[in-house]
């Protein structure tokens, strides 16, 4: 098995179990019997849990920016459409990456406890609403300074918003419904 190929299939298998038994929840030896492994190769690889999480917190953070990357290929030149994007990201989480978004809400409740993974999703939480700030500061050069300085910080909150509840409890409302309103109140909130 090449070498790429053995990590990626270690992080999948974390990713799973992190789904189904929480981090704290997750032991080494799951993981390597979910990749079908001796545990000593997952111990090869990341020496401790703590290297394995961070690493499976980066590749949360790097789909985020894949996902999001390659919607802006197809994304028109507008505040809207650029708004979508971060939309877009989100659900493609929510409904066809829910093992992403359960990881990601779990080194959020990490952080309270481990210094590296609340430093490491708060720089994740900086570069979104950095990415979102551009497209602000591309699209309405002239909007109010306190506007400007926490809009980003509205669209993330509605985003993770929408995680937390849809994954509680999907019939609760209309995903579709709260995004479309959500973009509505963040276009309204740039005027």
């Amino acid at each position: 098995m090449k070498d790429r190929n053995c990590e990626e299939l270690i992080l999948e298998a974390a990713l799973e179990v992190v789904r189904e038994n929480t981090i704290s929840g997750t032991r080494m030896h799951q993981i390597s019997d979910r990749a079908g492994m001796v545990q000593s190769n997952v111990h090869y690889w990341y020496k401790t849990k703590d290297k394995l999480m961070s690493a499976l917190q980066s590749k949360v953070l790097n789909k985020c920016l894949e996902i999001r990357s390659a919607l802006r290929e197809t994304a028109e030149d507008t505040l809207e459409s650029q708004l979508d994007v971060f939309i877009r990201q989100k659900r493609e989480f929510v409904v066809n990456l829910k093992s992403y978004d359960y990881a990601e809400i779990d080194f959020w409740v990490q952080g309270r406890i481990n210094d590296e993974c609340r430093e490491a999703f708060a720089a994740s939480f900086s570069g979104w609403r950095d990415e979102i700030g551009a497209s602000l500061d591309r699209y309405v050069p002239d909007l109010a300074p306190d506007r400007r300085r926490f809009i980003p910080f509205l669209a993330v909150a509605l985003l993770e918003g929408a995680t937390l509840q849809y994954l509680t409890d999907e019939n609760s409302f209309d995903l579709d419904e709260y995004f479309a309103m959500s973009k509505r109140t963040l276009m309204e909130a740039c005027k």
